[in-house]
């Protein structure tokens, strides 16, 4: 599932459209894409995972879900995955294997912007609030919940946790005050980190524990395990990383 920072790429891409009109739009997603032709793409905007095309009186949400993808202005054939395209006036793009809905410009406004991890509206001390509010819940959990970090995946998830040390079945009550604001910190420096690696096709160098077997601290076995209530893999040192 793309994460947050490959959302912000994506949202960069289409920066362009914005200002054009809309002439032409087809979809197998179940909505009515009539409105959208003459319309104007006034903004681009991403809350964690999602993207928001938001025209003159409606938006349109996008989520690339597990597998989902886009492209611009290239020459398409009838695909089963196209969910989406859009036709400006002399630009195109297009969206796979994802969701596609329609929201109310209202909608927007219910958004809470603070929670995503990347944005400049980003909340340190709601997203602490929120955090100490789930004692029982497991770290693992706590950064994949989008409510609270939205924007993060499993590849920061396990990588922000073995930056701080800490086991991802730890819970977020036993947790010392300052790993918490570790926690929370790191979450968003790595998410940052993320985004220049893969602007420079470098991401996958810099995993330290995600998909690894060793430790690069230590040199010991690195455990795999599906962990928290999404069972999502971890990937994490039982020497270098403490249970809390």
């Amino acid at each position: 599932m793309p994460e947050g920072p490959s959302i912000l790429l994506m949202k960069e891409n289409l920066l362009p459209f914005v200002g054009n009109t809309v002439t032409e739009a087809s979809s197998n997603a179940k909505f009515d894409k009539e409105p959208l032709i003459g319309q104007a793409l006034h903004e681009v905007r991403t809350f964690g995972k999602q993207t928001y095309l938001v025209f003159d009186n409606m938006a349109v949400r996008i989520h690339l879900l597990m597998f989902g993808s886009y492209s611009i202005d290239e020459q398409t054939k009838p695909d089963k995955s196209l969910r989406l395209s859009l036709h400006f006036e002399t630009r195109s793009m297009y969206f796979y294997t994802c969701s596609v809905k329609s929201v109310d410009l209202e909608f927007l406004s219910s958004i809470d912007w603070e929670a995503d991890i990347m944005s400049d509206d980003w909340n340190t001390e709601k997203a602490k609030k929120k955090l100490k509010s789930k004692p029982e819940m497991m770290v693992c959990d706590a950064l994949m919940d989008q409510d609270i970090f939205s924007g993060v995946g499993n590849i920061i998830k396990n990588e922000v946790l073995f930056r701080i040390g800490v086991q991802p079945e730890s819970l977020i009550g036993k947790l010392p005050a300052k790993k918490l604001k570790e926690l929370i910190a790191e979450a968003r420096n790595y998410s940052f980190d993320f985004l220049e690696w893969k602007r420079e096709f470098v991401l996958k160098k810099h995993w330290q524990v995600h998909t690894r077997k060793i430790c690069p601290k230590c040199g010991g076995k690195l455990v795999k395990k599906q962990t928290g209530l999404g069972k999502r893999r971890s990937f994490y040192c039982e020497k270098d990383q403490k249970l809390y």
